[in-house]
């Protein structure tokens, strides 16, 4: 059996990633035979242990960690998939550990219980799932979940402002947020055709389901149909979209009038005065943004 990347930052989740590790190395050697890891602690080490990885004939890599590693590790397999066309691509797959692990429960891992996300990936399938991509200012950049601006920057930028965290810094952040709720001029083009123009508290662009810890934004999204779900909040106050944030929880919330939704393959944007984003949870800032996917691009274990 070809041997495994394991791609780890041990620090990651205020240490529970290296502890998860330790758990269930035993039983992935078990599982998955032979194993390489490769610990990073930051995102641009990732591209090299690929290579190295490439280079040792291994094409599976499995990372340890939450939606910012997920974010690393997708960007990083795109650009080096895309630099080796003539090999077979290497597949994903993913242990959540972290705060949010939105990823994992949009696509149906089991979010808690590492061990049994490990059994999962280990008897998984191939899958293809579509990419998300950002292009900003000429760059593009990829996510795997969810794009969003407003708002939700502003939530992220609370959470990494907590510095530990807890089964409830989202929401905290979240309603901290809302009741400091910003709104942004916003012009918004779906494949082409105007679709909102206006003030909005955030625009969603979804490849999966969830975000923010639960929050199921986009409950119709799916990963491999070529479309993303799109939605913004309208200009109301903050007190309705308090009142809703109740309802997303439960993906309750699409018929809501203070809602809009949509799907599309093309989504453009533009911010007259900017506006914040976050991407998979990692945080941004644009002007004039256009949103796509790649469509089938990462072959994931799941």
């Amino acid at each position: 059996m070809p041997a495994t990347l394991i791609v780890l930052n041990p620090h990651a989740a205020g240490g529970q990633a290296g502890r998860v590790w330790r758990s269930l190395e035993p039983y992935l050697w078990q599982e998955l035979g032979e194993l390489v890891l490769a610990v990073t602690e930051r995102p641009d080490e990732v591209g090299g242990h690929l290579n190295e990885a490439r280079a040792a004939g291994i094409a599976r890599v499995i990372s340890i960690g939450g939606d910012g590693t997920n974010h690393s590790l997708v960007n990083a397999l795109i650009a080096h998939n895309a630099a080796h066309p003539d090999l077979p691509p290497m597949v994903y797959g993913n242990v959540p550990v972290g705060t949010g692990r939105d990823w994992a429960r949009g696509i149906g891992l089991p979010y808690k219980d590492p061990r049994a996300a490990a059994h999962q990936i280990a008897h998984a399938e191939l899958r293809p799932l579509d990419i998300g991509v950002i292009e900003r200012n000429g760059v593009a950049d990829y996510f795997l979940n969810i794009a969003s601006a407003g708002v939700s920057s502003d939530v992220v930028e609370r959470v990494e402002r907590a510095g530990k965290r807890h089964s409830w810094t989202f929401l905290q952040a979240t309603i901290a947020s809302v009741l400091n709720l910003p709104t942004y001029p916003l012009t918004i083009r779906l494949d082409g055709e105007i679709w909102y123009d206006g003030r909005t508290s955030l625009l969603a662009v979804a490849n999966g389901t969830t975000f923010g810890h639960g929050l199921k934004i986009a409950p119709n999204a799916r990963m491999d149909d070529g479309l993303l779900d799109v939605l913004v909040i309208k200009d109301v106050s903050r007190w309705t979209v308090l009142k809703a944030i109740r309802s997303v929880y439960a993906g309750a919330h699409l018929a809501n009038p203070a809602i809009k939704v949509a799907q599309a393959r093309r989504v453009e944007v533009v911010a007259p005065n900017g506006v914040g984003l976050e991407a998979d949870g990692e945080p941004a800032r644009g002007e004039r943004l256009t949103f796509s996917l790649l469509p089938g691009a990462l072959q994931v274990l799941a």
